[in-house]
C-alpha cells in the first residue's frame, strides 16, 4: 500500500506544528545512537494526518527508513492470531469458554507449580485451559525471556526463550509446552505468555490449515496485505529492516544478526504469537479494519460486536494488569490498562496518567514497534523501529503525548 499524507492535518483537528514535535523528541534517539530510525503514522478518520521516517533501516550499508520498509513486528503478531481464531468463533467452531484440550489434547492433565526449583518442581492437578484464557494471557502459561520464575527457567531449558527449539513446527512446540507446569492455575492471573502461540496452533487444528495459510487467505489476502508474512523472500530482503539491540553500558544500538537473519528464511516454528514481518501500509489496513468494526472496503473479517467484545476489559472484577497481572516485561507500568481478547483496553486514562481516550486498544512488540487504536477520537497510531527489548527506551508513552497534544479541536465526549 502506497502511504501518502493528502490531507491537511487542520482538517483533521491536529495542529501541524505540533505534530512536528514527535519527530524532533523521535530524532534524538536516532542521533544520540539509540535508534537505528524510525517510521511514525497518525491517521484520523481514515486519513493519515502525519508521516515521518528518520534514520536507517541498515546502518551498515547506510539504508534508509522508507515507507515500504519491512519491520519484524513480534507481538504484534497477537491480534492477527486472536482475530484469526474469532473468525472460527463466529462460525460457530467453538465457545470461548471450552476447554482447549478438546482440539489440543497434549493439555488435557495439566500441572501447576506449587513449590520447588526448575529441576525438582512440585506441582498440583490444574484446572482446565479455556479458549479465553489464552486470549487473555490468564491460561498460567509463560516466556522463558522473563526470568522471574522457576517455570520460565524450564521454558528456557526447553529451549523457549526469545525463539523455539531448531527444527521443532508448531504442533511439536505445544507438545513441548504442555509438558512443563503453569505458573498458575487459569483464569487466577495474568501473564504474559506463549498462549497467543498455542491459539495459533488451536486455528490450525480447528481449521485444517497451516497458520501461514489461514492468515493469507483470510485474513492478509483480503486486507490486501500483500506484504505481510513470516519471512521475507529474496525478491524483498533488500527492504527489510536489520535487527538491533542495547550496547550495554552505552545503550547504542548494536546489530544483531544472530536473532535478525531469521527473518529470512521460512520458520519451522509458525509463531501465531510473535512470528510475523510487515509494513507500516499493510498494518494501517489491519488498524483500520479493526477500527470500522471488523470491516475494510468492503471486506468483512469480523462482526462488529465481536470486535466490541474483543477491545473490552476481561480480567476479572475490572482490574488492571499492575492488580492482576505478573510484573510485565515492559518500560512502563500499566495502571489503568485491563486486557481483553487479544489486545491491552485503556479503562481509566487518569489512572494511566495517559492523553488517550477510555476504551483504547493497543499492544506492541519486542523490537519497539506499536499500535493503538483510539475509537472515541477515530485515531489510530503506529510507530516501527528495530531495537530488541521494547523495554530500552519510553517511545510508546512518548509517542502517545506527543500525539495528543497535537490534537487540538474540541475533545470527543466521554474521554
Amino acid at each position: 500500500m502506497k502511504l501518502v499524507v493528502d490531507t491537511d492535518p487542520a482538517e483533521l483537528g491536529f495542529d501541524a506544528d505540533r505534530l512536528a514535535r514527535i519527530d524532533r523528541r523521535m530524532r534524538r534517539y536516532v542521533d544520540d545512537g539509540l535508534l537505528p530510525g524510525w517510521l511514525v503514522m497518525v491517521t484520523r478518520h481514515g486519513q493519515i494526518a502525519h508521516l515521518s521516517t528518520y534514520g536507517q533501516r541498515d546502518m551498515e550499508a547506510g539504508l534508509p527508513v522508507e515507507p515500504d520498509t519491512r519491520w519484524r513486528i513480534f507481538s504484534m503478531t497477537k491480534p492477527i492470531t486472536t482475530v484469526a481464531a474469532m473468525m472460527l468463533y463466529e462460525a460457530g467452531e467453538f465457545e470461548l469458554t471450552d476447554p482447549i484440550s478438546r482440539w489440543l489434547p497434549e493439555f488435557a492433565d495439566m500441572r501447576v507449580y506449587r513449590r520447588g526449583s526448575a529441576q525438582a518442581p512440585a506441582t498440583d492437578p490444574a484446572r482446565p485451559i479455556r479458549v479465553w484464557h489464552l486470549m487473555t494471557h490468564t491460561a498460567g502459561l509463560t516466556y522463558g525471556f522473563h526470568h522471574a520464575h522457576a517455570v520460565d527457567e524450564m521454558y528456557r531449558a526447553a529451549g523457549f526463550e526469545w525463539g523455539q527449539p531448531p527444527g521443532v513446527d508448531l504442533a511439536r512446540g505445544c507438545e513441548i509446552i504442555a509438558g512443563l507446569p503453569l505458573v498458575f492455575q487459569p483464569g487466577t492471573e495474568w501473564n504474559y505468555s506463549m498462549a497467543t502461540d498455542v491459539l495459533g496452533r488451536l486455528v490450525e487444528v480447528v481449521s485444517g490449515q497451516s497458520l501461514d495459510t489461514f492468515f493469507a487467505e483470510r485474513i492478509l489476502g483480503p486486507l490486501g496485505m500483500a506484504d505481510t508474512g513470516f519471512w521475507v523472500d529474496e525478491s524483498a530482503a533488500g527492504q527489510l529492516a536489520a535487527l538491533y539491540t542495547p550496547e550495554r553500558g552505552t545503550r547504542r544500538a548494536v546489530r544483531n544478526d544472530a536473532m535478525g537473519r531469521a527473518a529470512t528464511v521460512r520458520p519451522a516454528f509458525l509463531s501465531g504469537g510473535g512470528g510475523l514481518i510487515s509494513t507500516a501500509g499493510d498494518y494501517h489496513r489491519f488498524t483500520q479494519m479493526l477500527l470500522r468494526g471488523g470491516e475494510l472496503d468492503g471486506v468483512r473479517l469480523l462482526g462488529s460486536r465481536t470486535v466490541a467484545h474483543m477491545t473490552r476489559n476481561h480480567l476479572p472484577g475490572g482490574a488492571d494488569l499492575e492488580e492482576f497481572g505478573r510484573p510485565l516485561f515492559a518500560e512502563a507500568p500499566f495502571d489503568g490498562v485491563g486486557f481483553g481478547l487479544g489486545f491491552s483496553v485503556l479503562q481509566d486514562p487518569a489512572k494511566a496518567e495517559s492523553l488517550s481516550s477510555r476504551g483504547e486498544f493497543a499492544w506492541g512488540g519486542a523490537a519497539s514497534t506499536a499500535f493503538w487504536v483510539d475509537p472515541l477520537e477515530d485515531v489510530t497510531a503506529q510507530f516501527f523501529t528495530q531495537l530488541l527489548p521494547s523495554s530500552t527506551h519510553p517511545l510508546r508513552s512518548q509517542l502517545r503525548q506527543l500525539t495528543y497534544q497535537a490534537l487540538v479541536d474540541k475533545p470527543a465526549a466521554g474521554r
